[in-house]
């Protein structure tokens, strides 16, 4: 007898306990079957760095050291007549100095005018070498990406759709929030 009035009293109270918080919305958490998962694609953009190089030909002169032999010994002549021909100790010495430079400056002219009949002076040929020369630019490249996944399910014979990172497999955990009809 005390199990039927138990029994009664939880029959009775029991929807009155849970009724404020079906009232108030209450969630739960069930399965739903997946009927289909479609991937989605997107494009995106990105910029790589391209090199490109080619073979050049360059030229370049071949400047070896020039022959000072010429100023050298216009010095060493002109020094030598400055001393012999200055009187005194003194005008000695600033003939020898005056001597060995007009005699080093005429010694660079003599040089220079032996080139030119020449074509030039003698060890500055004109050569050319390959280089390799780079360029570096920006090229714009596309990939397409996996975006995620466009999800169809079905729970409590409704079909919903819905957008998902990844792929769910064959059901799909779905909230089911209760509320009152109104």
């Amino acid at each position: 007898m005390l199990n039927s009035k138990v029994r009664k009293w939880t029959a009775l109270t029991l929807p009155i306990l849970l009724a404020p918080s079906l009232a108030l919305g209450a969630t739960t958490y069930d399965r739903a079957k997946v009927v289909s998962t479609v991937p989605v694609y997107e494009t995106i953009q990105y910029t790589v760095p391209v090199e490109a190089c080619r073979n050049e030909e360059v030229a370049y002169a071949n400047n070896q050291r020039r022959s000072f032999t010429g100023p050298i010994l216009g010095a060493i002549i002109g020094g030598a007549l400055g001393n012999a021909v200055g009187h005194g100790n003194s005008n000695r010495k600033v003939g020898a100095v005056v001597g060995a430079v007009l005699g080093g400056s005429i010694g660079a002219d003599i040089s220079r005018r032996n080139s030119r009949r020449n074509g030039g002076y003698p060890n500055d040929e004109v050569r050319y070498r390959t280089e390799r020369v780079c360029n570096v630019s920006s090229e714009i490249r596309e990939e397409e990406r996996l975006a995620g996944y466009n999800v169809s399910y079905v729970y409590a014979g409704e079909t919903y759709t819905t957008h998902m990172n990844r792929d769910p497999g064959d059901s799909i955990r779905v909230r089911v929030r209760v509320s009152p009809a109104q």
